[in-house]
């Protein structure tokens, strides 16, 4: 049981780090997105995880009517308005302007969505 609980942690803390080192990358790739220093990213990665949790589902209810009008495209405004917003909050996390939020946010989901996929297989690997 304990062992299972620092697992979870492990995963959680590895998490976070790679989708601060993501955050950076996005910095890197696109210069519309600027990220001043790791601690920086690492607070810009926890404020995007809080948003994307507590108020994306949110914003994904009242606008789900125009969700399903565009076939779901729609969403990726929604990313990059949570992208937009953590940028607006924090000093550390600048972006451009909106068109730059959603380039950013997408190359960020493509990171992120990658980070997952390794995490996966790394975690869940069945022992030799």
């Amino acid at each position: 049981m304990r062992q299972t609980a620092i697992l979870g942690a492990m995963k959680i803390l590895l998490r976070w780090f790679l989708l601060a080192c993501a955050l950076l990358l996005v910095a890197h790739l696109y210069p519309a997105v600027t990220v001043t220093s790791f601690s920086a990213a690492l607070i810009a990665a926890l404020v995007l995880g809080l948003l994307n949790t507590l108020v994306r589902p949110v914003l994904v209810l009242l606008t789900l009517p125009v969700t399903l009008v565009t076939l779901g495209l729609f969403l990726f405004v929604i990313n990059a308005l949570m992208f937009w917003s953590a940028a607006w909050l924090l000093d550390g996390l600048k972006v451009t302007g909106f068109g730059a939020a959603l380039i950013g946010s997408l190359i960020y989901s493509l990171c992120s969505l990658v980070i997952d996929m390794a995490m996966e297989r790394l975690f869940n690997r069945s022992p030799v």
